[in-house]
């Protein structure tokens, strides 16, 4: 409509104006959403709009779908293979067998169970298990080629593969999930949007930090950390990087899992900031610069 300006709202900002429901019906998300009418859902919609902080839903172009479709197929193929070899274990175990945790492991020695053990296994289980096996390697095969499609990045992928442990699964998921980071004012927003912050309880006057608060891209947010823990698993290279000292001050004084959020956190921040003012991390740069930079 001419003089209107278009904008999504995310369902879990409109869900506490409605009028509707009852604060019962409004304790989860799920329950708010699918206990709707349009009359009342429109009226929330209009009142969520008038509120001056509202954070909308950028519109994703094609090049953001094409990426993100990529990555959702690629989870969708990992989690199937990952329930077919835990099926190949499950009926090795009903047979007496057990087989060292791996993948690697079950696949080098699955030809090998099979000989050793051919007056165990009757010939109906040996062609269950070898059709599962031919499942499990045309996952694979899928899984590669999904994979080379997404290692074709554009521009903007390639500038944030410039941060240490940044690939193209994490830049790209990253640009098909807020393309160009415009929704978000700094870097912080970004992080607490992705859920590496740790959940707030405050009151009076007293603050008190919990675990993280898990918004946002759990896919993103499970690269990211991967990412981090990587980089944790290599100490003699991070004097390379411009956060090293910082990386080496912060294993000292938290623990791992706290110490691989905060990197996380820092490499969400630092992407952003890449992706948004369109430059490249520079590992060469002193500290000051970079912590400007994040």
């Amino acid at each position: 409509m001419p003089g209107f300006k278009r904008r999504i709202v995310s369902a879990i900002y409109v869900a506490p104006f409605n009028k509707g429901k009852s604060e019962e019906d409004q304790k989860t998300v799920r329950e708010a959403i699918f206990s709707t009418n349009d009359c009342n859902d429109a009226e929330a919609i209009a009142e969520t709009t008038l509120r001056p902080n509202l954070r909308t839903v950028p519109e994703k172009d094609q090049d953001q779908l094409n990426p993100q479709a990529l990555h959702r197929v690629r989870s969708r193929l990992v989690s199937r293979r990952t329930a077919t070899i835990n099926l190949i274990r499950a009926f090795l175990i009903e047979q007496g067998i057990t087989v060292r945790s791996g993948l690697r492991a079950l696949n080098t020695s699955f030809e090998a169970i099979l000989d050793q053990r051919r007056d165990e296994i009757s010939p109906r289980m040996r062609g269950v298990l070898t059709g599962l096996r031919d499942d499990w390697h045309g996952l694979d095969e899928r899984i590669d080629r999904i994979s080379d499609e997404i290692s074709r990045s554009e521009e903007n992928c390639m500038r944030i593969m410039s941060i240490p442990g940044v690939g193209p699964m994490i830049s790209t998921a990253m640009v098909a999930a807020i393309g160009k980071g415009e929704a978000f004012d700094r870097g912080r927003d970004f992080a607490a949007w992705v859920g590496l912050v740790p959940q707030q309880f405050s009151t009076g006057g007293r603050t008190i930090l919990g675990r993280i608060t898990k918004r946002g891209s759990r896919y993103l947010r499970m690269l990211l950390v991967q990412a981090a823990r990587i980089i944790m698993m290599r100490p003699h290279l991070w004097p390379n990087f411009s956060f090293g000292s910082w990386l080496a001050a912060a294993v000292t004084r938290m623990p791992g899992n706290k110490a691989a959020i905060a990197l996380a956190n820092k490499l969400a921040r630092t992407a952003w900031s890449i992706l948004r003012h369109g430059t490249s991390f520079d590992a060469a740069r002193d500290r000051d610069m970079a912590v400007e930079a994040v």
